[in-house]
């Protein structure tokens, strides 16, 4: 794995990395599709330290991974602009985090229903009354046809970069640089 240029950026806490993998909402997979790469935007869960995400059974994602279960999944956010009256040095403060490892299908129908449970659990919580059945999954076509899978993306490598805020400098509308010029 190549090493971080801007080291000073790195996270390295485990609990911060473990907070934003399990409270950001979508995550990008990034594949790559012979000599084009194809990255897709997922809901997911980050679950016993490994990134699980569900889909079709078939098309493209599912194409490229049997091809080339090699994947990077990447979460970030985007914490404001920060203005300085050198354009150049005019930044966005922002977090990221990176996971890199091998894409496997999940087979064990035990294992694809907690995982599913977790998910609604994450994205719709206390919506449902009582837990997801297994034979739901068993059962369920998409409008159309094909059955859900479930994925998991266990890290071999995560890492984790953030530029902060500068509360002084962040940007809103209607700041001017003649008010940096102070």
């Amino acid at each position: 794995m190549e090493q971080m240029r801007q080291k000073k950026m790195e996270w390295t806490d485990d609990e911060q990395i473990n907070s934003c993998l399990t409270s950001c909402r979508t995550g990008y997979l990034g594949l790559s599709d012979g000599t084009e790469p194809y990255v897709i935007p997922l809901n997911y869960v980050w679950y016993n330290k490994a990134i699980y995400f569900h889909g079709a059974d078939e098309g493209r994602k599912v194409r490229i991974i049997e091809a080339n279960p090699a994947g990077c999944f990447t979460i970030c956010e985007e914490l404001g602009t920060m203005s300085n009256p050198v354009p150049a040095k005019t930044d966005t403060a922002y977090w990221s985090i990176m996971a890199f490892g091998e894409i496997k299908k999940v087979s064990d129908m035990e294992e694809a229903r907690n995982i599913m449970q977790e998910m609604l659990n994450k994205y719709v919580p206390d919506y449902y009354n009582k837990p997801l059945a297994s034979s739901h999954l068993e059962k369920y076509r998409s409008s159309l046809g094909s059955k859900t899978a479930i994925y998991k993306l266990y890290p071999t490598t995560i890492t984790g970069k953030e530029n902060p805020l500068d509360a002084k400098t962040k940007f809103s509308l209607g700041r001017t640089i003649s008010m940096d010029l102070r």
